[in-house]
Protein backbone atom coordinates (compact mmCIF):
# COMPACT_ATOMS: atom_id res chain seq x y z
CA UNK A 1 0.00 0.00 0.00
CA UNK A 2 1.55 3.25 -0.68
CA UNK A 3 1.67 6.36 1.34
CA UNK A 4 -1.05 8.44 -0.45
CA UNK A 5 -3.62 5.22 0.15
CA UNK A 6 -2.38 5.03 3.42
CA UNK A 7 -3.38 9.00 4.03
CA UNK A 8 -6.54 8.61 2.30
CA UNK A 9 -7.65 5.99 4.53
CA UNK A 10 -6.11 7.46 7.32
CA UNK A 11 -8.05 10.69 6.65
CA UNK A 12 -11.40 8.85 5.89
CA UNK A 13 -10.98 6.22 8.90
CA UNK A 14 -10.64 9.42 11.05
CA UNK A 15 -13.58 11.65 9.79
CA UNK A 16 -15.59 8.84 9.80
CA UNK A 17 -15.54 8.60 14.01
CA UNK A 18 -15.81 11.92 14.25
CA UNK A 19 -18.35 12.65 11.93
CA UNK A 20 -20.02 9.40 11.34
CA UNK A 21 -20.55 8.18 7.38
CA UNK A 22 -20.85 10.63 4.83
CA UNK A 23 -23.24 9.38 1.69
CA UNK A 24 -24.45 11.72 -0.75
CA UNK A 25 -28.56 11.38 0.26
CA UNK A 26 -31.61 12.52 -2.02
CA UNK A 27 -32.64 15.07 0.38
CA UNK A 28 -29.13 16.74 0.05
CA UNK A 29 -28.70 16.02 -3.77
CA UNK A 30 -31.98 18.35 -4.30
CA UNK A 31 -30.57 20.90 -1.94
CA UNK A 32 -30.50 24.36 -3.83
CA UNK A 33 -29.38 26.92 -1.30
CA UNK A 34 -27.20 27.23 1.38
CA UNK A 35 -24.99 29.67 3.87
CA UNK A 36 -21.78 30.40 4.56
CA UNK A 37 -21.01 31.91 7.67
CA UNK A 38 -18.12 35.01 6.68
CA UNK A 39 -16.92 35.36 10.51
CA UNK A 40 -14.53 38.59 10.85
CA UNK A 41 -13.56 42.05 11.92
CA UNK A 42 -16.46 44.18 10.63
CA UNK A 43 -16.39 46.55 13.10
CA UNK A 44 -13.48 47.44 15.34
CA UNK A 45 -9.57 48.71 15.41
CA UNK A 46 -8.87 45.77 13.00
CA UNK A 47 -12.31 45.98 10.41
CA UNK A 48 -9.59 47.05 7.87
CA UNK A 49 -8.28 43.64 7.75
CA UNK A 50 -12.06 42.01 7.26
CA UNK A 51 -12.95 44.61 4.98
CA UNK A 52 -10.03 43.70 2.83
CA UNK A 53 -10.70 39.97 3.10
CA UNK A 54 -14.02 40.57 2.11
CA UNK A 55 -12.89 41.88 -1.42
CA UNK A 56 -11.49 38.60 -2.22
CA UNK A 57 -14.28 36.29 -0.59
CA UNK A 58 -16.86 39.08 -3.45
CA UNK A 59 -14.88 37.66 -5.90
CA UNK A 60 -14.93 34.57 -5.80
CA UNK A 61 -18.94 34.47 -5.20
CA UNK A 62 -19.59 36.40 -7.92
CA UNK A 63 -17.41 34.15 -10.23
CA UNK A 64 -19.31 31.18 -8.61
CA UNK A 65 -22.90 32.66 -9.70
CA UNK A 66 -21.64 33.50 -13.24
CA UNK A 67 -21.58 29.99 -14.00
CA UNK A 68 -25.72 29.51 -12.69
CA UNK A 69 -24.99 26.98 -10.18
CA UNK A 70 -26.98 24.45 -8.85
CA UNK A 71 -27.13 25.42 -5.73
CA UNK A 72 -27.36 29.04 -4.39
CA UNK A 73 -24.18 30.35 -2.11
CA UNK A 74 -25.43 33.07 0.38
CA UNK A 75 -22.64 34.69 2.75
CA UNK A 76 -24.08 35.60 6.42
CA UNK A 77 -22.08 38.23 7.64
CA UNK A 78 -21.06 37.84 11.44
CA UNK A 79 -18.85 40.16 13.18
CA UNK A 80 -16.55 39.42 15.47
CA UNK A 81 -15.01 42.61 16.28
CA UNK A 82 -11.86 40.57 16.35
CA UNK A 83 -12.17 40.19 20.10
CA UNK A 84 -12.34 36.64 21.54
CA UNK A 85 -15.42 37.50 23.79
CA UNK A 86 -17.70 38.74 20.71
CA UNK A 87 -16.01 35.84 18.68
CA UNK A 88 -17.23 32.98 21.29
CA UNK A 89 -20.88 34.54 21.10
CA UNK A 90 -21.17 35.12 17.25
CA UNK A 91 -19.99 31.70 16.73
CA UNK A 92 -22.62 30.01 18.89
CA UNK A 93 -24.76 31.58 16.88
CA UNK A 94 -23.74 30.26 13.73
CA UNK A 95 -23.07 26.26 14.99
CA UNK A 96 -26.96 27.01 15.98
CA UNK A 97 -28.06 28.06 12.76
CA UNK A 98 -28.92 24.83 10.68
CA UNK A 99 -28.70 26.66 7.59
CA UNK A 100 -25.27 27.61 7.43
CA UNK A 101 -23.04 24.72 6.30
CA UNK A 102 -19.59 26.50 6.78
CA UNK A 103 -17.40 29.03 8.20
CA UNK A 104 -15.30 31.86 6.64
CA UNK A 105 -12.89 33.35 9.19
CA UNK A 106 -11.90 34.68 11.21
CA UNK A 107 -8.95 36.62 10.06
CA UNK A 108 -6.89 36.76 13.52
CA UNK A 109 -6.09 33.70 15.68
CA UNK A 110 -7.54 34.84 19.53
CA UNK A 111 -11.14 35.44 17.18
CA UNK A 112 -10.41 32.11 15.84
CA UNK A 113 -9.27 29.75 19.04
CA UNK A 114 -11.82 31.54 21.19
CA UNK A 115 -14.60 30.08 18.78
CA UNK A 116 -13.58 26.83 18.41
CA UNK A 117 -15.43 25.48 21.20
CA UNK A 118 -18.98 26.49 19.68
CA UNK A 119 -17.73 26.04 16.11
CA UNK A 120 -16.63 22.08 17.14
CA UNK A 121 -19.91 21.86 19.02
CA UNK A 122 -21.63 22.16 16.00
CA UNK A 123 -19.22 20.40 14.08
CA UNK A 124 -19.04 22.87 11.46
CA UNK A 125 -16.16 23.32 8.76
CA UNK A 126 -14.06 26.12 8.72
CA UNK A 127 -11.60 27.86 6.29
CA UNK A 128 -9.37 30.74 7.33
CA UNK A 129 -7.43 33.31 5.38
CA UNK A 130 -5.29 34.57 7.49
CA UNK A 131 -5.67 33.00 11.41
CA UNK A 132 -1.59 32.47 11.67
CA UNK A 133 -0.87 31.46 15.45
CA UNK A 134 0.88 27.59 15.03
CA UNK A 135 -1.37 26.18 18.31
CA UNK A 136 -4.13 26.31 16.04
CA UNK A 137 -3.61 23.35 14.04
CA UNK A 138 -1.05 21.93 16.76
CA UNK A 139 -1.73 18.33 17.31
CA UNK A 140 -0.07 18.61 20.71
CA UNK A 141 -2.54 21.53 22.21
CA UNK A 142 -5.71 19.64 22.15
CA UNK A 143 -7.00 22.83 23.91
CA UNK A 144 -6.14 24.96 21.35
CA UNK A 145 -6.47 23.71 18.27
CA UNK A 146 -9.51 23.25 15.94
CA UNK A 147 -9.51 19.53 14.66
CA UNK A 148 -10.79 18.10 12.68
CA UNK A 149 -12.78 21.12 11.69
CA UNK A 150 -10.34 23.90 10.91
CA UNK A 151 -8.50 24.37 8.03
CA UNK A 152 -6.52 27.24 6.76
CA UNK A 153 -5.00 28.17 3.53
CA UNK A 154 -1.61 30.50 4.79
CA UNK A 155 1.38 28.88 6.14
CA UNK A 156 1.84 29.10 10.36
CA UNK A 157 3.89 31.56 12.27
CA UNK A 158 6.49 28.96 12.60
CA UNK A 159 7.57 29.79 9.43
CA UNK A 160 6.13 33.75 9.55
CA UNK A 161 8.64 34.44 12.83
CA UNK A 162 11.81 32.77 11.05
CA UNK A 163 11.10 34.98 8.09
CA UNK A 164 10.57 38.03 10.35
CA UNK A 165 13.58 37.72 12.12
CA UNK A 166 15.63 37.28 8.91
CA UNK A 167 14.24 40.79 7.23
CA UNK A 168 13.91 42.91 10.16
CA UNK A 169 17.80 42.44 10.15
CA UNK A 170 18.87 42.53 6.73
CA UNK A 171 21.36 45.07 5.81
CA UNK A 172 21.11 46.16 9.85
CA UNK A 173 25.06 46.69 10.55
CA UNK A 174 25.49 44.77 14.65
CA UNK A 175 21.82 44.73 14.71
CA UNK A 176 20.44 45.30 18.15
CA UNK A 177 16.57 44.01 18.24
CA UNK A 178 14.12 45.47 20.72
CA UNK A 179 10.40 43.69 20.57
CA UNK A 180 7.20 44.43 21.77
CA UNK A 181 4.25 42.44 21.55
CA UNK A 182 0.36 43.49 22.05
CA UNK A 183 -1.08 40.43 24.40
CA UNK A 184 -2.85 38.82 21.74
CA UNK A 185 -3.47 35.16 20.80
CA UNK A 186 -1.64 36.31 17.30
CA UNK A 187 1.18 38.63 18.68
CA UNK A 188 2.10 36.24 21.85
CA UNK A 189 2.52 33.51 18.80
CA UNK A 190 4.32 35.13 16.86
CA UNK A 191 6.63 36.67 19.39
CA UNK A 192 7.85 33.67 20.30
CA UNK A 193 8.76 31.86 17.15
CA UNK A 194 11.06 35.39 16.16
CA UNK A 195 12.33 35.49 19.30
CA UNK A 196 13.67 31.81 19.08
CA UNK A 197 14.85 32.58 15.61
CA UNK A 198 16.60 35.34 16.35
CA UNK A 199 18.40 33.33 19.24
CA UNK A 200 19.11 30.45 16.61
CA UNK A 201 20.82 33.18 14.47
CA UNK A 202 22.91 34.83 17.31
CA UNK A 203 21.15 38.02 16.79
CA UNK A 204 21.50 40.54 19.65
CA UNK A 205 18.69 41.60 21.60
CA UNK A 206 18.86 43.89 24.07
CA UNK A 207 14.96 44.49 25.26
CA UNK A 208 11.36 43.43 24.95
CA UNK A 209 8.41 44.42 26.45
CA UNK A 210 4.56 43.69 26.59
CA UNK A 211 1.68 46.26 25.52
CA UNK A 212 -1.95 45.12 25.71
CA UNK A 213 -3.81 45.86 22.72
CA UNK A 214 -5.88 49.30 22.67
CA UNK A 215 -3.00 51.64 25.02
CA UNK A 216 -3.87 54.74 23.96
CA UNK A 217 -0.48 56.04 25.01
CA UNK A 218 2.76 54.73 23.85
CA UNK A 219 4.97 57.26 24.93
CA UNK A 220 6.72 55.11 28.20
CA UNK A 221 7.07 51.54 25.82
CA UNK A 222 8.79 54.61 23.25
CA UNK A 223 10.89 55.40 26.07
CA UNK A 224 12.19 52.45 26.62
CA UNK A 225 13.55 51.36 23.25
CA UNK A 226 15.60 54.56 22.82
CA UNK A 227 16.78 53.72 26.15
CA UNK A 228 17.77 50.58 25.05
CA UNK A 229 20.06 51.46 22.72
CA UNK A 230 18.36 49.45 19.80
CA UNK A 231 18.58 49.65 16.31
CA UNK A 232 15.59 47.30 14.96
CA UNK A 233 12.38 47.29 16.99
CA UNK A 234 9.99 44.38 15.93
CA UNK A 235 6.27 44.78 16.75
CA UNK A 236 4.00 41.78 16.90
CA UNK A 237 0.61 42.88 16.54
CA UNK A 238 -2.22 44.77 14.36
CA UNK A 239 -1.84 47.50 12.61
CA UNK A 240 -4.25 49.89 14.86
CA UNK A 241 -1.51 49.54 17.92
CA UNK A 242 1.09 49.57 15.30
CA UNK A 243 0.68 52.91 14.11
CA UNK A 244 0.51 54.65 17.42
CA UNK A 245 3.55 52.30 18.35
CA UNK A 246 5.54 53.59 15.63
CA UNK A 247 4.27 57.81 15.51
CA UNK A 248 5.27 57.30 19.68
CA UNK A 249 9.38 56.12 18.66
CA UNK A 250 9.75 58.49 15.89
CA UNK A 251 8.50 61.25 18.42
CA UNK A 252 11.00 60.24 20.85
CA UNK A 253 13.66 59.77 18.61
CA UNK A 254 14.10 56.22 17.66
CA UNK A 255 15.97 55.83 14.20
CA UNK A 256 16.37 52.44 13.59
CA UNK A 257 14.37 49.74 11.38
CA UNK A 258 10.77 49.43 12.68
CA UNK A 259 9.29 45.95 11.30
CA UNK A 260 6.10 44.01 12.25
CA UNK A 261 4.15 40.68 10.68
CA UNK A 262 0.89 40.26 9.17
CA UNK A 263 -0.74 42.08 11.42
CA UNK A 264 0.16 45.24 10.44
CA UNK A 265 0.15 44.43 6.47
CA UNK A 266 -3.02 47.05 6.15
CA UNK A 267 -3.02 50.69 4.38
CA UNK A 268 -4.83 51.32 7.96
CA UNK A 269 -1.42 51.15 9.55
CA UNK A 270 0.15 54.13 6.73
CA UNK A 271 -3.05 56.25 7.27
CA UNK A 272 -3.17 56.03 11.14
CA UNK A 273 0.70 56.55 11.00
CA UNK A 274 0.69 58.72 8.67
CA UNK A 275 2.68 58.16 5.55
CA UNK A 276 6.01 60.05 7.07
CA UNK A 277 6.13 57.95 9.59
CA UNK A 278 4.63 54.89 8.29
CA UNK A 279 7.30 54.65 4.98
CA UNK A 280 10.65 52.87 5.66
CA UNK A 281 8.42 49.96 8.03
CA UNK A 282 9.09 46.53 7.16
CA UNK A 283 6.39 43.59 6.78
CA UNK A 284 6.26 39.90 6.47
CA UNK A 285 2.87 38.25 5.12
CA UNK A 286 2.28 34.83 4.08
CA UNK A 287 0.63 36.41 1.02
CA UNK A 288 1.02 37.09 -2.80
CA UNK A 289 -0.78 40.54 -3.86
CA UNK A 290 -4.17 39.39 -5.30
CA UNK A 291 -2.84 42.17 -8.49
CA UNK A 292 -0.16 39.82 -8.82
CA UNK A 293 -1.48 36.46 -8.94
CA UNK A 294 -4.59 37.06 -10.63
CA UNK A 295 -5.20 36.88 -14.45
CA UNK A 296 -6.49 40.02 -16.22
CA UNK A 297 -10.48 38.63 -16.26
CA UNK A 298 -10.29 37.70 -12.84
CA UNK A 299 -9.20 41.36 -11.81
CA UNK A 300 -12.07 42.30 -14.21
CA UNK A 301 -14.34 39.76 -12.18
CA UNK A 302 -12.70 41.77 -8.50
CA UNK A 303 -13.71 45.24 -10.10
CA UNK A 304 -17.14 44.09 -10.92
CA UNK A 305 -18.38 42.44 -7.64
CA UNK A 306 -16.55 44.52 -5.45
CA UNK A 307 -16.82 48.16 -6.94
CA UNK A 308 -13.10 48.54 -5.99
CA UNK A 309 -10.83 49.72 -9.07
CA UNK A 310 -7.56 47.99 -7.81
CA UNK A 311 -6.56 45.36 -5.33
CA UNK A 312 -3.66 46.90 -4.66
CA UNK A 313 -3.05 47.98 -0.77
CA UNK A 314 -5.75 45.64 0.66
CA UNK A 315 -4.56 42.19 2.59
CA UNK A 316 -5.52 38.68 2.13
CA UNK A 317 -7.54 38.96 -0.85
CA UNK A 318 -5.86 36.59 -2.33
CA UNK A 319 -5.73 33.85 0.33
CA UNK A 320 -9.73 34.99 0.53
CA UNK A 321 -10.31 34.42 -2.63
CA UNK A 322 -8.84 30.81 -2.25
CA UNK A 323 -10.45 30.07 0.80
CA UNK A 324 -14.10 31.21 -0.40
CA UNK A 325 -12.99 28.67 -3.86
CA UNK A 326 -12.13 25.88 -1.46
CA UNK A 327 -15.72 26.02 0.01
CA UNK A 328 -17.68 26.63 -3.17
CA UNK A 329 -16.02 23.78 -4.74
CA UNK A 330 -17.03 21.44 -2.53
CA UNK A 331 -20.65 22.70 -2.65
CA UNK A 332 -20.46 22.46 -6.40
CA UNK A 333 -19.71 19.10 -6.43
CA UNK A 334 -22.79 18.24 -3.95
CA UNK A 335 -21.35 18.55 -0.70
CA UNK A 336 -24.04 20.55 1.26
CA UNK A 337 -24.23 19.39 4.82
CA UNK A 338 -21.75 20.40 7.34
CA UNK A 339 -20.56 16.63 7.16
CA UNK A 340 -20.21 16.17 3.42
CA UNK A 341 -18.30 19.34 3.09
CA UNK A 342 -16.04 18.59 6.15
CA UNK A 343 -15.49 14.58 4.36
CA UNK A 344 -14.41 17.09 1.04
CA UNK A 345 -11.98 19.17 2.94
CA UNK A 346 -10.23 16.49 4.34
CA UNK A 347 -9.58 14.38 1.57
CA UNK A 348 -9.91 16.74 -1.70
CA UNK A 349 -7.29 18.59 -3.34
CA UNK A 350 -7.78 22.67 -4.23
CA UNK A 351 -6.19 25.10 -6.71
CA UNK A 352 -4.89 28.10 -5.67
CA UNK A 353 -5.72 31.36 -7.94
CA UNK A 354 -1.94 30.86 -8.67
CA UNK A 355 -2.53 27.92 -10.44
CA UNK A 356 -0.96 25.68 -7.98
CA UNK A 357 -2.90 22.30 -6.26
CA UNK A 358 -3.08 22.17 -2.80
CA UNK A 359 -4.28 20.00 0.02
CA UNK A 360 -4.81 20.56 3.74
CA UNK A 361 -2.42 17.74 6.27
CA UNK A 362 -5.38 15.98 8.99
CA UNK A 363 -4.73 18.75 11.49
CA UNK A 364 -5.93 21.65 8.78
CA UNK A 365 -2.60 23.18 7.27
CA UNK A 366 -1.77 23.27 3.49
CA UNK A 367 0.89 20.38 2.64
CA UNK A 368 4.43 21.79 2.27
CA UNK A 369 3.38 25.15 3.46
CA UNK A 370 3.68 28.56 1.65
CA UNK A 371 6.28 31.02 1.11
CA UNK A 372 6.35 34.19 3.57
CA UNK A 373 6.50 37.90 1.50
CA UNK A 374 8.67 40.52 2.29
CA UNK A 375 6.78 44.18 2.09
CA UNK A 376 8.11 47.50 2.86
CA UNK A 377 5.91 50.96 3.11
CA UNK A 378 7.25 53.13 -0.13
CA UNK A 379 6.26 56.75 -0.51
CA UNK A 380 2.67 56.17 1.08
CA UNK A 381 2.38 52.71 -0.22
CA UNK A 382 2.79 48.75 0.67
CA UNK A 383 5.30 47.66 -1.88
CA UNK A 384 5.55 44.00 -2.39
CA UNK A 385 9.40 42.54 -2.76
CA UNK A 386 9.29 39.16 -2.96
CA UNK A 387 9.93 36.09 -0.43
CA UNK A 388 11.12 37.82 2.91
Amino acid sequence: MNLTTKRTLGVAAAVAITLGSVAATTAQAKTTAVSIAWQNAITGPNAGLGADELLGAKTALYEYNKTNPAVKVTLVNEDDVSDAASASAVALSEAQNPAIVAVLGSCCSGATKASFPAWKSGRLPIVSMSATNPALTDPKQPASNGYPFFHRVVPTDALQGVALARYAVKGVSGAKVYYIDDQSTYGAGLRDTTAAALAKNGTSVVGHDTVASGTADYSSAASKVVASGANVLIYFGYYADAAKLKKAVDLAGFKGTFASGDGVLDNGFITQAGATDANGALITAPTVPFELAASAAVLADFKAATGVASPAGHAYVTEAYDSTNVLLQCIKEGHTTRAAIENCLQLETFSSIKGSKFNFTRYGDVSGGAPVGAFVVKNGALAYLGNA
